[in-house]
């Protein structure tokens, strides 16, 4: 039934009793023999402003390829992804969802500005090393690498030290070659730009606690003003009630007096 179609051991398969696609016609098995093939195809495709080596798993070079986003239908058996030296800003929610292989992803000397949260779902367990250094990273949402065993790189980025920063790097293993040169650009207290912030707080500062220290001040400026304005109230309300009373007794006073008029009354009386 089949001869046309296939030949040797893959007739002899596909004519076995067992065989769930024994009664399907020559056109149907083309079919989806075709498919399967394009399936096979597309998933260890390489897009085309990359090169990609077979190396146990594909190792994928989009090196210095003026990309502005992650490269779409990258090979599923990726096991190496090489973006540096392009001009990628964002790295979106799963972003290697179905990369379920990938060890090693580089993102160095991009334009990263925001890394969000979950992109690296999915690749959480296989992932060994990250490296996000030379970028614009000032900030990175808390759940940025929760759940991620990787090495992470973040060296050369104008950081922002804050309580955020530092509830994103105690969910991650930074590179150890690299953990002194993640360094504060900015600061929400002055005297540690500059500095490594692993070396800040390894010293004991905690930047959690200053927040809530500022918060605090922030709250009891809050209410002095507030008793400051109830206060500068309630004396205007006081002062503009004396001067209403001081207003009406003079307007009292400018009045004829009882007895005055009662003599005036008295001496018409008479006349008549």
């Amino acid at each position: 039934m089949f001869s046309h179609c296939f030949h040797g051991p893959l007739m002899g398969a596909l004519q076995s009793s067992r065989s769930p696609i024994k009664h399907l016609s020559c056109g149907s098995l083309l079919f989806w023999g075709t498919l399967l093939i394009l399936s096979f195809v597309a998933a260890h495709a390489c897009p085309k402003i990359c090169h990609c080596t077979e190396r146990n798993g594909m190792v994928v070079q989009c090196t210095s390829r003026n990309l502005d986003t992650i490269p779409d239908n990258l090979p599923k058996d990726t096991v190496v992804l090489l973006l540096s030296s392009n001009q990628i800003r964002d790295v979106p929610k799963e972003a290697f969802l179905d990369l379920h292989q990938l060890r090693e992803l580089d993102l160095s000397h991009n334009s990263l500005e925001s890394v969000e949260a979950g992109a690296f779902q999915g690749v959480s367990v296989s992932l060994q090393t990250v490296d996000l250094s030379n970028n614009q990273l000032s900030s990175l949402p808390k759940d940025t690498f929760t759940k991620l065993h990787a090495r992470v790189r973040l060296s050369h980025n104008p950081w922002h030290c804050d309580c955020l920063l530092q509830e994103v790097l105690r969910e991650l293993r930074l590179d150890p070659e690299t953990v002194n040169e993640v360094s504060c650009q900015t600061s929400v207290q002055e005297e540690y730009v500059g500095h490594s912030v692993i070396q800040v707080l390894d010293s004991g500062i905690n930047f959690c606690n200053f927040h809530h220290k500022t918060t605090d001040v922030a709250m009891f400026v809050a209410m002095f003003c507030w008793f400051f304005m109830v206060t500068a109230y309630i004396v205007y309300y006081i002062k503009h009630n004396q001067e209403d009373a001081r207003r009406h007794m003079e307007y009292l006073k400018s009045l004829p007096s009882t007895s005055h008029i009662s003599k005036d009354y008295d001496t018409a009386s008479s006349v008549l």
